[in-house]
């Protein structure tokens, strides 16, 4: 039995696809074996996973004939298919340092109320230059999963990738199949989740690479909008499964919709009543006017302030 199972599950990522394998098998901590699953990639893909199927470590290598609708139902088959104690998923398009296994098994192992661990990562674009990275106080943390959640996996998602992220296989029994629902943040859900069942571990070391690239899922929801509906349904699950207060929710709620006002005009008018369906529709009825009222009010504190900064870069007498 292997201690770890690596998932790779791939779309379409032939260019990126060599080097996030060979950064698995790379890796210091070598109890693992791994599963490859491939989407039905209308590219390249199964030339390069070809090139593993004999691989020792690979315990199986699955190509769909039919595209399962989503990644994160890959992300469950591969996960019915891990023997594992821990739990990696590899996503297709990234790449780690050789040190990032290690760090996380041995982040879960001496820490055995944590049910999750994560490192931090890069933000790269497709020709491999850095853009952003994430950043911890700490060198190493452990933090109760409620207190997580609501401080920073409410407003947003604070892991930023999956593929920086080791996870127990025993509490993922007992989490539900609704994060397989989303298109972009089914992660964002399946750590909220996961966190109801036990604690984290946090790795202050940047251990993970994180590629954004035109074929990124992440990318294309927030230039179409359907990313906001996405979020307002991770806020009605909070406040459903009653991890944040109705005050924190309301707040929420709100910032959410004044991003909406302020990006709205890009949006197709389809995508904007899907949004606004989510803003206050069945389940936030109760909150419209609260929105209108508050998020003029917030709008116009923005414009000024955008306005006020303006003047205030004006030359003064020429100069």
């Amino acid at each position: 039995m292997p201690e770890v199972s690596v998932i790779i599950p791939n779309y379409n990522h032939a260019p990126y696809l060599k080097q996030r394998v060979e950064s698995v098998l790379a890796q210091t901590f070598q109890d693992f074996e791994l599963i490859i699953l491939d989407d039905k990639s209308t590219d390249d893909s199964r030339d390069v996973l070809d090139q593993y199927g004999q691989h020792p470590k690979v315990s199986h290598l699955i190509l769909n004939t039919t595209n399962s609708g989503g990644p994160f139902n890959q992300w469950k088959k591969g996960i019915d298919l891990a023997v594992g104690k821990y739990i990696w998923i590899a996503e297709s398009d990234d790449w780690c340092e050789p040190s990032l296994l290690q760090t996380l098994v041995d982040g879960l192992n001496t820490n055995p109320t944590c049910v999750l661990a994560f490192a931090q990562s890069y933000t790269v674009n497709g020709d491999n230059n850095i853009q952003q990275v994430s950043a911890y106080p700490m060198l190493q943390d452990v933090v109760t999963g409620r207190n997580y959640i609501k401080e920073y996996l409410s407003a947003s998602c604070s892991i930023w990738n999956a593929s920086a992220v080791l996870f127990k296989k025993e509490a993922y029994q007992n989490v539900s199949s609704r994060y397989t629902t989303f298109k972009m943040s089914g992660d964002w859900a399946f750590y909220i989740e996961m966190l109801t069942k036990g604690d984290i571990f946090i790795s202050g070391r940047v251990l993970n690479y994180f590629r954004n690239h035109d074929k990124d899922v992440s990318g294309k929801m927030y230039a179409s909008g359907m990313a906001y509906v996405e979020e307002i349904k991770i806020l009605n699950l909070l406040k459903q499964d009653d991890l944040i207060s109705t005050a924190e929710f309301k707040q929420h709620l709100l910032d959410k919709y004044v991003k909406f006002l302020v990006f709205n005009y890009k949006f197709s008018a389809e995508v904007k009543s899907a949004i606004e369906q989510a803003l206050y529709g069945d389940d936030n009825a109760a909150y419209k006017q609260f929105l209108k009222v508050n998020g003029s009010i917030k709008l116009f504190k923005i414009k000024l302030m955008r306005r006020i900064g303006l003047m205030l870069k004006q030359p003064v007498n020429g100069k």
